[in-house]
């Protein structure tokens, strides 16, 4: 079995190139759940969603998110009505979060809910949340402390960011399934995701962090730093906000007391050659995805590159 940890629109990419080269009953999604937000009264878990729609082949390829084909109806109606619809969110993907937020009106955990929505979907691959807790990613900026969402989607990460917690985590526990899906499985793997506010928010759940130390399979990280810049989104500017190199490097400390490997893009050999002389053990594939088959690809490399993993002792510098 692969646990992977993953979030946002890179660790959906990443998981839609696993899918097809991995059977689904042999994999186990562990998903940030720090984007979570109420939205016009119904409980929406952004990463979670994008998670199961890739899974189902029902992702929006040109967006990265939400349902493909999906209409907007709903939204352009409650802006009719003065409503905020700055969160854009489309019928078919509406559903879902009707769905999820009736089961747990109901009484069910957020781990219960996305097992019954993955199931309706025909999603077979295990989907956990990193939590039932409420946790939320908090981004202090010069207007005040604002949502994940409120500084990415609605003011587009323009704002300085000044600092990061994950409010709520201290108090969290693992959803159930979570630590034991890391201790038992046969390979981790950290998706090639924001490692700030979509990987950060899981690591920041205690008993998690604790599981990676311990465990005994490889733990494999895919860098989202390319060339000294992130592919895409605002992981550059957060990381810089935590003090870490916008750098593979930077990427290497932020995993650095339970990596094993770090898996980098070609054009980062450089650096790459520099960091294994700090101890860290690092590959280079291609991991810029553009297509289906680009996902495919990498995928297929870091699967590859997981039975040497295992055999090289991980950093603690």
């Amino acid at each position: 079995m692969i646990a992977v940890l993953t979030g946002g629109t890179g660790g959906a990419k990443f998981v839609d190139g696993l899918r097809q080269i991995v059977p689904p009953e042999e994999l186990t999604l562990i998903v940030n759940t720090g984007d979570d937000l109420i939205w016009w009264g119904l409980y929406m878990s952004p990463d979670l969603d994008s998670i199961a729609y890739v899974l189902a082949g029902l992702l929006s390829k040109e967006r990265g998110w939400g349902v493909k084909g999906d209409t907007f109806y709903c939204l352009q109606a409650m802006g009719d009505l003065g409503q905020p619809i700055w969160f854009h969110v489309g019928d078919r993907d509406l559903a879902v979060h009707l769905l999820r937020s009736k089961l747990m009106a109901e009484g069910k955990t957020l781990s219960e809910a996305t097992k019954e929505i993955a199931s309706r979907l025909g999603v077979t691959a295990k989907i956990l949340p990193m939590t039932n807790s409420r946790v939320e990613s908090r981004i202090g900026t010069p207007v005040g402390e604002l949502s994940f969402e409120e500084y990415f989607v609605q003011r587009w990460y323009q704002d300085p960011v000044q600092s990061v917690h994950f409010a709520g985590a201290a108090e969290a526990q693992p959803a159930p399934g979570v630590v034991d899906a890391i201790m038992s499985a046969n390979a981790i793997l950290l998706a090639p995701s924001n490692p700030v506010t979509s990987i950060g928010p899981i690591l920041a759940v205690p008993g998690i962090r604790e599981a990676l130390r311990e465990t005994q399979a490889p733990v494999v990280a895919v860098s989202p730093i390319v060339g000294g810049a992130p592919v895409a989104g605002p992981a550059g500017i957060l990381m810089a906000a935590q003090g870490l190199p916008v750098s593979i490097a930077g990427v290497a400390q932020a995993y650095r007391d339970f990596l094993d490997l770090l898996v980098v893009d070609t054009r980062d050999a450089a650096a790459a050659e520099k960091l294994r002389e700090t101890g860290f053990h690092v590959q280079c594939a291609r991991t810029v995805m553009k297509t289906a088959e680009d996902k495919a690809q990498l995928a297929r490399a870091v699967v590859a590159l997981i039975s040497g993993a295992s055999t090289a002792p991980a950093s603690t510098d």
